[in-house]
């Protein structure tokens, strides 16, 4: 149950009007409106006085539903095992791109050179085939 809603069941139990309330705390009755309604959340002090007026605690009040918050609990750690893998895959992509970039530029700086020494030798090879046919 949200605080809106514990809110306006406490304002129920103890029989009070929504403009009860709101004179109580000095307040218009729109901000109680807004408050039940979970569009806005009364300040500490008004949470404070409407603990004391519906004579319950402010815990009884905030207290959250614990089936909902194992949920987003479990979801928070689902996330950020997502993140986690991610974060790793990311990590292995720029590695790997680095790594193949590092190859490339190395066997670019060969390739000339490599092509300097070879290009003769597949010419000499060439002619004494053309010779010998």
């Amino acid at each position: 149950m949200a605080l809106a809603e514990r809110l306006k069941e406490s304002r129920i139990n103890k029989g009070f009007t929504q403009g009860d309330v709101a004179d109580h705390l000095q307040i218009s009755r729109q901000s109680i409106s807004k408050w039940e309604n979970g569009n806005s959340y009364p300040d500490l002090d008004n949470l404070v006085k409407l603990s004391n007026y519906y004579e319950i605690s402010i815990d009884e009040l905030l207290k959250e539903n614990q089936d909902l918050k194992k949920r987003i609990e479990e979801n928070e750690l689902k996330i950020e095992d997502s993140y986690r893998k991610l974060d790793f895959i990311r990590g292995t992509s720029e590695k790997d791109e680095g790594l193949i970039l590092l190859i490339l530029s190395f066997i670019s700086f060969l390739i000339a050179p490599f092509g300097l020494i070879v290009a003769p030798v597949i010419i000499k090879r060439n002619k004494k085939n053309k010779h010998t046919v």
